[in-house]
């Protein structure tokens, strides 16, 4: 769902928030009401510390494993963890045991009361990682898809929530961008999940255009990778064009900042597009002036 960035440091909460200048599209900005953003980042505080745990991309020493109660023997055990981290959200909501261990869940939980969230999308979430321990290849593009509906989805949902904007045809336009910045976001990094014994490519795609595994492990795509990578990304492109509108069903600040995500994954796939589809030697990553020219575009309805 979140964007590769480096490990996390000593700090369970400082670590986790401190990602959030790395990811794709802005998390938080300063353009924001105060409350939303406080709203926002304890949100993706969860989102990033859930996607770590599943990762294996927490602070070193466990700590985060002695906040959850887990013992130190099974630090490693990412299931458990999951689990650990589904109980502490699950204080959030019902204030058992005293409420949250985790200080990330304890940030969490003001903004779950006055927002009047549910603990379905924070679910969703934590169903993905584990997903992600069990499931290393997607056979179709719907399997992929239906996976996106839980790594990916949730978190656009809650951002209308915090908002106060929710309704069934902005939630529909929400999924349809959050799943192509998660498609976005697999594009860019095939090698790394590929190191992570991971391919998000689906394998009905790949054995179209000719790709076998080996060939994503090479320092540099070959043509039919690249013309695989071209495809998903089209994809990707129709789909943020497909929930582009919810940028003009809104008003105000919120309308930038929906923009902005928007722009995000549009300048993703352009700079994709400018490394000719080469995504193996690293991630592809937009310059600011692109995202800006990205924003206007999409802010006129554009693109």
């Amino acid at each position: 769902m979140t964007a590769a960035v480096p490990a996390r440091t000593g700090d369970p909460e400082r670590g986790t928030l401190d990602k959030a200048a790395d990811e794709n599209f802005p998390v938080a900005p300063f353009f924001l009401p105060r409350a939303w953003r406080e709203h926002l980042m304890a949100v993706y505080g969860f989102a990033r510390l859930v996607d770590d745990i599943g990762d294996g991309d927490l602070a070193p020493g466990g700590v985060d494993a002695r906040l959850l109660g887990v013992p130190a023997a099974d630090a490693e055990d990412r299931m458990l963890l999951l689990d650990a981290f589904e109980a502490d959200l699950r204080r959030v909501f019902d204030g058992s045991d005293g409420g949250p261990r985790h200080p990330l869940l304890r940030r969490l939980r003001p903004t779950v009361r006055r927002c009047s969230l549910t603990p379905e999308p924070f679910l969703g979430l934590i169903a993905a990682n584990r997903q992600d321990q069990l499931v290393t290849r997607y056979e179709t593009y719907d399997d992929l898809v239906a996976y996106c509906e839980l790594s990916a989805n949730p978190v656009g949902r809650l951002v209308l929530a915090v908002t106060g904007t929710s309704t069934p045809e902005r939630i529909r336009r929400s999924d349809a961008i959050c799943t192509a910045l998660q498609i976005v976001e697999h594009l860019q990094d095939v090698a790394e999940d590929l190191g992570r014994d991971r391919i998000y490519l689906p394998a009905a795609d790949m054995k179209r255009f000719h790709v076998r595994e080996d060939d994503l492990a090479a320092r540099t795509a070959g043509a039919s990778v690249r013309a695989l990578v071209a495809y998903e990304a089209q994809r990707a492109h129709d789909l943020l064009n497909e929930g582009a509108p919810l940028v003009g069903s809104v008003h105000g600040r919120l309308r930038l900042l929906l923009a902005g995500f928007v722009a995000g994954g549009r300048a993703a796939i352009h700079a994709i597009a400018a490394a000719e589809y080469d995504v193996l030697p690293g991630p592809p990553k937009p310059g600011k002036l692109r995202l800006l020219r990205e924003v206007g575009v999409t802010l006129r309805g554009e693109g």
